[in-house]
């Protein structure tokens, strides 16, 4: 078989050259930036048909219908459909120019709706390197001497890639140093109140218990949206964790676990199974 009779028998492949007034769908795509399949879609569907075909069945693309592939693009870059853009293209009773000034309009609205999300991720940038923007004295005197400002660091290492760590850092960024002697004492009175509750015998499944349960919740929804199943997993930290446990252990020897035992007994009462819960 000569290589004649091969492209007779191949008619839409895009090896055939153009016409001498034209251009073959490759080297028209290549032109425009587009992929060869594109132009084939825009064939089929009537939005850019070429002007001539060879005898073999080939698309040739004239000087016109390159002109039009390129507002196609225009109108395609500013997000109008491409049916849309084929009735501006075909009817110019459509009203074009309305059309790109409503278009224009949407444009600003995106542009302004992406500003805002720069600058909100500016602001996370900015805090996620600064997320106690207290100096390590003043977190001293808000937190008292057994406070380590290296916590936060290591906390970071720990989180810094979750969702709940993006908004801790965002909030206290924002937080100042009054803000943080208000959550510092919340915290104080709390850590009080579990300890008279402990040592008073209260059973972890109490009303009782339960609204210190849910009074901690809201402590740490200072910082991060913390729903039930991800209290369960702090709870478990307070125990598990050496460092956690001395803490509440001072306040009252025991008020770690008890704490985790009150954390998990709150989460099931709202519906949440202590032994699946994971972070969300």
């Amino acid at each position: 078989m000569t290589s004649d009779d091969h492209r007779r028998e191949s008619p839409g492949t895009d090896a055939e050259p153009g016409g001498p007034d034209g251009l073959a769908v490759g080297r028209t795509a290549a032109l425009v930036g587009v992929s060869v399949k594109t132009l084939h879609h825009w064939d089929a569907i009537g939005l850019v048909r070429p002007s001539e075909r060879t005898w073999a069945g080939y698309r040739v693309y004239s000087g016109k219908d390159v002109a039009r592939i390129q507002l196609v693009l225009v109108y395609r870059e500013l997000g109008f459909p491409l049916a849309e853009i084929g009735q501006i293209l075909d009817d110019p009773k459509t009203g074009a120019r309305a059309r790109l000034r409503r278009q224009r309009s949407q444009l600003v609205e995106r542009i302004a709706r992406l500003e805002a999300m720069v600058h909100a991720v500016d602001r996370m940038v900015e805090a996620s390197g600064t997320a106690m923007r207290l100096s390590q004295r003043e977190q001293l005197d808000v937190f008292g001497d057994g406070w380590q400002p290296a916590w936060v660091d290591e906390a970071e290492e720990r989180w810094g890639d979750t969702a709940q760590w993006s908004q801790y850092a965002e909030r206290a960024a924002g937080m100042t140093a009054a803000q943080w002697t208000e959550v510092a004492a919340a915290t104080a009175a709390l850590d009080a109140d579990l300890a008279r509750a402990k040592l008073s015998g209260a059973v972890p499944d109490s009303g009782e218990a339960r609204e210190l349960a849910e009074r901690h919740r809201a402590l740490l929804s200072t910082y991060f949206d913390c729903t039930h199943a991800m209290h369960v997993c702090i709870g478990r930290m307070y125990a598990s964790e050496p460092g956690y446990a001395r803490h509440y252990d001072a306040v009252a020897p025991g008020l770690a676990r008890w704490l985790r035992d009150v954390i998990l007994a709150n989460a099931e009462a709202h519906g949440v199974d202590p032994d699946s819960a994971g972070r969300e």
